[in-house]
């Protein structure tokens, strides 16, 4: 059975200042993948369900769970799932749990909630799911978890939380592994090839999209089972790229330079894409052709 997690007042939401620091780059780009692919209903929906401050952007709005993870306590656990040292796969009943093994309390437990909110809600207007749930919340985090699954560290291993305590150099600054995945690939990227750009590189990914990886996107929409969401798959891709890619080479104190940012780069830029592609149809298979939600 899923958990409920608490829910709160959009009024932290609302306070939240419209800064993009590039930090949130990585998400703000899944988010804008997501909405060139949502059907009609879906976006409409969408945007109903957003802030006025988010001005109909859902990319605006996609960052706003890492920052109220320090207002929202309950929240910080399910941004990521921590698997086994070296076993390089993920298993629900054995990996989603908080470090008080409380069950469910992980990412992928997180996308299946929030999207169990959104879809009970959405099929009935006039249902108790409309009244018991935030809904505009449950988007938010719903946007973001999806963002997360896909980083390969967020799905990284138990000894190491996820590489945060791998102490690295990402060419000269000083850092830690889960770090140069969440952003320092994407910001040398933006630095090198896309003239400090982040439209530029979505715009780049979205090409890609459409022409290298065209025969791929009906297999990173498909879930088996007519399932809504399937983000146990898109965990277990995460865990066996941070031990193809993210892990090695990259030792406690290893200096990484071109090597390691040309080969990884294609790797971040195909999970962001893969990100907002799957978000898009996890929103589509919600909102389209549904009775809708009732008006606040």
């Amino acid at each position: 059975m899923i958990s409920n997690y608490p829910l709160m007042s959009l009024l932290v939401l609302l306070l939240i200042p419209k800064v993009l620091g590039w930090g949130k780059d990585g998400h703000h780009a899944v988010c804008k993948i997501t909405q060139e692919y949502l059907s009609e209903e879906a976006l409409f929906a969408v945007k109903q369900l957003l802030p006025d401050s988010a001005q109909g952007d859902l990319a605006a709005l996609c960052s706003w769970p890492d920052e109220i993870r320090f207002h929202y306590h309950w929240s910080s656990a399910l941004h990521y799932a921590d698997t086994p040292d070296f076993m390089c796969n993920y298993q629900y009943c054995r990996d989603c749990h908080d470090s008080y093994g409380h069950k469910h309390r992980c990412v992928t437990g997180a996308i299946h909630n929030y999207t169990m909110q959104l879809k009970l809600a959405y099929a009935d207007a006039s249902s108790k799911f409309n009244c018991m749930y935030n809904l505009t919340e449950a988007l938010l985090f719903l946007s973001h978890f999806v963002g997360d699954v896909h980083q390969p560290l967020h799905v990284g291993f138990t000894g190491d939380l996820g590489g945060n305590s791998i102490t690295v150099r990402w060419f000269r600054r000083k850092t830690n592994l889960h770090h140069v995945w969440d952003n320092m690939i994407i910001e040398s990227a933006l630095k090198m090839f896309y003239g400090s750009d982040l439209s530029t590189m979505i715009q780049a990914i979205q090409r890609n999209i459409t022409d290298i990886w065209s025969n791929d996107v009906s297999i990173w929409e498909h879930c088996p089972h007519n399932f809504t969401a399937c983000p146990d798959r898109y965990a277990s891709e995460s865990v066996s790229l941070a031990c193809k890619f993210a892990y090695r080479n990259a030792t406690p104190g290893s200096t990484l330079k071109d090597e390691y940012f040309l080969s990884r780069l294609p790797i971040v830029e195909k999970r962001l894409a893969q990100g907002g592609v799957r978000l898009a149809a996890i929103l589509n298979r919600i909102f389209t052709s549904k009775t809708g939600i009732a008006q606040a």
